[in-house]
């Protein structure tokens, strides 16, 4: 009877360490996501300063990139409490 009891606690915890692996990669994954939108939007946006193009800044996609960054970072913060 012991060795059942036994069993099924070394089931439950190792159910509970793969939820908190899963967990921990998901919010690595949204956190990875808002690293990407920040490249990409808010970095990429802002290279017509740099390179003196005679394209103008999208101020749309900055705010854009900016908030989905910021979206996108507190969902990984929140999956991980």
């Amino acid at each position: 009877m012991m060795g059942n009891y036994s069993k099924k606690q070394e089931e439950k915890n190792e159910i509970k360490e793969k939820d908190k692996v899963r967990r921990e990669k998901l919010a690595g994954f949204f956190f990875n996501l808002a690293q990407l939108t920040f490249a990409a939007l808010v970095l990429g946006g802002i290279t017509p300063l740099y390179t003196n193009a005679e394209i103008g800044v999208n101020w749309y996609v900055l705010i854009a990139g900016s908030i989905l960054t910021v979206m996108l970072a507190r969902v990984g913060n929140t999956i991980l409490k």
